[in-house]
């Protein structure tokens, strides 16, 4: 098969027809994990006063742009802790009838198949490096301290400056394990949807906050799996979004 191929493939391959749905039960014995957990890691807790000003609904989803420009002024902990909140943040003590820790986005068979990894680069309070977001706690692991890593970002992003130039990129990649569990193949589809949720929540939380923000799918993806130290196939890189301070 040719490579330029490979999507319809899938996509023909995937497809639910009529009387031929797949039987899958799924066993909630082997249900993998529903976070990952680094067991060495330094946890720093993030505040949890979430404001978001004046901004009304339809202001916000009137105004909602990709701004690909940040100022050299920092975002506050206090934004970066909003944001990670309203994105891949837990809602609250709140779970659905299968006991799924539900969230502030939807997903599918609330499954949410990704994690979220965050390069700082100029935030109050933090130190500059690679976290992992942990929702359960609310709180970023400490992965790599040090080091530019806004321009290791911008060169997976196929080298696009915003990547370099904002305050944080968030990092998210797909644990599909999650999904096939459930979905075998077919997963594959609601994965990237939830991806596209997730962002969605991303910019209409940065708009609130009146912060820029981009998404990102272009990305040297071998480059990206080795900079997380994920394997790139059960886990693997996907998007990246990058937000910051306005410039005015």
């Amino acid at each position: 098969m040719d490579s330029d191929e490979y999507g319809d493939a899938f996509f023909q391959g995937t497809k639910y027809t009529r009387g031929d749905l797949p039987q899958r039960s799924p066993d909630f014995i082997v249900k993998p994990d529903d976070f990952k957990v680094y067991e060495d890691a330094e946890r720093m807790s993030l505040p949890r006063q979430f404001t978001f000003g004046p901004n009304d609904l339809k202001h916000v989803l009137e105004e909602r742009r990709s701004r690909r420009r940040f100022s050299k002024e920092p975002m506050s902990l206090a934004e970066l802790s909003t944001l990670l909140k309203y994105t891949s943040g837990i809602s609250g003590d709140e779970t659905d009838q299968g006991n799924f820790a539900l969230r502030h986005v939807p997903s599918a068979g609330g499954l949410y198949p990704y994690e979220t990894y965050v390069v700082v680069n100029n935030v109050d309070g933090v130190k500059n490096g690679l976290y992992h977001y942990y929702p359960p706690d609310h709180a970023l692991d400490v992965l790599k301290l040090g080091g530019d890593y806004g321009k290791k970002v911008a060169a997976i992003c196929l080298d696009q400056p915003m990547a370099k130039d904002c305050a944080a990129a968030f990092l998210w990649t797909l644990v599909s394990l999650r999904s096939k569990w459930k979905y075998g193949q077919r997963a594959y589809r609601y994965m990237f949807i939830d991806l596209g949720h997730l962002a969605q929540n991303l910019y209409l939380v940065a708009e609130a906050l009146q912060l820029s923000t981009c998404a990102i799918g272009a990305l040297y993806d071998d480059e990206g799996n080795e900079f997380l130290g994920v394997d790139g196939y059960d886990e693997a890189l996907c998007y990246v979004g990058v937000v910051g301070r306005r410039v005015e």
